[in-house]
């Protein structure tokens, strides 16, 4: 038992660091390395949350497709997570109707 949990933790040890990189519906992709990212569970709206503070940029993902917004401050990523109805927060604070609009993080 021993032996199989040293040989376990060598293993684990020895794994390369994998950082997960997703895709934006405009097929950027995003390294998440930087970015706290939450799985959101209490919204039809949201699916999953990410922030990097340094870069203030946020990953939203609505609908099973993610979308990258620029220029986000952090206390409006924490009022989004802490907002009762998320996706009413996100629907008027955040959410872009057309590229170039709030938060656009350009080309």
């Amino acid at each position: 038992m021993v032996r199989a949990l040293a040989l376990l933790l060598a293993q684990l040890a020895a794994a390369p660091i994998v950082s997960e990189t997703i895709e934006t519906g405009e097929r950027h992709p995003i390294d998440l390395a930087t970015f706290e990212c939450r799985d959101i569970n209490r919204s039809t709206v949201l699916q999953r949350v990410c922030y990097d503070r340094t870069q203030r940029d946020l990953v939203v993902a609505t609908g099973g497709s993610y979308t990258r917004y620029c220029g986000v401050a952090a206390e409006t990523a924490d009022r989004l997570l802490g907002a009762p109805s998320m996706g009413q927060f996100f629907n008027q604070n955040i959410k872009r109707e057309a590229p170039g609009g709030r938060y656009d993080c350009g080309a």
